[in-house]
């Protein structure tokens, strides 16, 4: 049970973090930006909610051991 919950979480944020990289992808599209500029932006989103999850990750793995 505890390997499928962390399993559909990891699945969870990379969904959300890959959402927030095709937004910012788009919104830099939208204010005329190239499209190396625009996956620029998209790929630096990414990366950092995918580290905004492991610090908070690291965070409760510290309060709950």
């Amino acid at each position: 049970m505890t390997v499928a919950v962390v399993l559909l979480a990891i699945a969870l944020v990379i969904v959300i973090a890959l959402l927030a990289a095709a937004v910012a992808g788009k919104l830099a599209r939208m204010d005329g930006a190239t499209y190396p500029a625009a996956l620029t932006r998209a790929a630096v989103t990414f990366a950092a909610v995918i580290t905004l999850a492991a610090a908070v990750t690291a965070a409760l793995v510290d309060l709950f051991t």
